[in-house]
């Protein structure tokens, strides 16, 4: 239905009058900007084939700050492509040295699987494909558990999971603590609340034993629905962050349709 003849057909109802406030937005042109040091070619065809010849800006400055080793949060809108913020540097660094890790934290199981998805596709070449990547959960078998953590470049878990399962068994998961070069932090904003303080202290947990097996990894966040990413990302990771809030992609236009509630 058009938009505007919604709104007439709102504001001839009996919602009219709690109607106190429309705005239109206009929309927005996508933003580029080129890597100051191209991908190597096996990436580059990868996101070639998915249709990413170039990135926004907010991607650039993310990917930029991640390979220079900042812990950085991309805080832009939905669909901007943050997942690329944190994937490409994190292949990049694989590509020059497969020895590395990575470790993916998810609030829920479910958002893990749709970026093992995204993991399979972005990895589709035969030098990508040597990446080994997995969840590593509650429905992780247990005689697969022991050749993720000898094997796996990248896992991709919960805070229950790393809770449970993962640091109280540092012994078993030392060589990969100690060749962990980033920590990816998805959803940032869902850690809150009590929530947020369990997950920070298993943060801490976390950077204390990486600095017992002698890794600092990078630390990516990102979320697109929060108003104060320095400070919550600061306060969840206990570490210093660069904030990329400036969003490069496209938007459509919007309109704003605000309204009090019955009496």
């Amino acid at each position: 239905m058009n938009v505007r003849r919604f709104l007439d057909g709102l504001r001839a109802s009996g919602y009219g009058r709690r109607i106190v406030h429309i705005e239109e937005m206009p929309p927005r042109a996508a933003r580029y900007a080129q890597l100051s040091t191209p991908l190597p070619a096996a990436l580059r065809e990868t996101l070639g084939r998915q249709g990413v010849s170039c990135f926004y800006t907010h991607q650039v400055q993310a990917i930029e700050l991640a390979l220079k080793g900042r812990d950085v949060v991309v805080a832009t809108g939905t669909a901007s492509g943050k997942t690329l913020c944190y994937n490409v540097p994190v292949l990049v660094r694989l590509l020059e040295d497969f020895r590395r890790r990575a470790l993916y934290l998810f609030p829920t199981k479910a958002l893990a699987q749709d970026q093992l998805r995204a993991l399979g596709e972005l990895t589709d070449h035969p030098l990508l494909r040597r990446v080994v990547f997995a969840t590593y959960d509650g429905d992780t078998p247990r005689h697969v558990r022991g050749r993720l953590r000898r094997r796996a470049h990248i896992v991709l878990t919960n805070p229950d999971m790393l809770h449970v399962g993962i640091l109280p068994n540092h012994q078993r998961w030392s060589a990969f603590f100690s060749r962990l070069t980033y920590v990816v932090i998805d959803e940032a904003h869902a850690y809150r609340g009590v929530f947020g303080s369990h997950v920070a202290c298993l943060l801490r947990r976390l950077w204390r034993l990486c600095a017992l097996y002698g890794a600092r990894p990078t630390v990516v966040a990102a979320s697109a629905t929060i108003g104060n990413p320095r400070e919550h990302v600061e306060r969840l990771t206990g570490r210093r962050v660069d904030v990329v809030s400036q969003d490069g992609g496209p938007r459509g236009r919007r309109t704003l349709c605000c309204g009090t509630r019955p009496a």
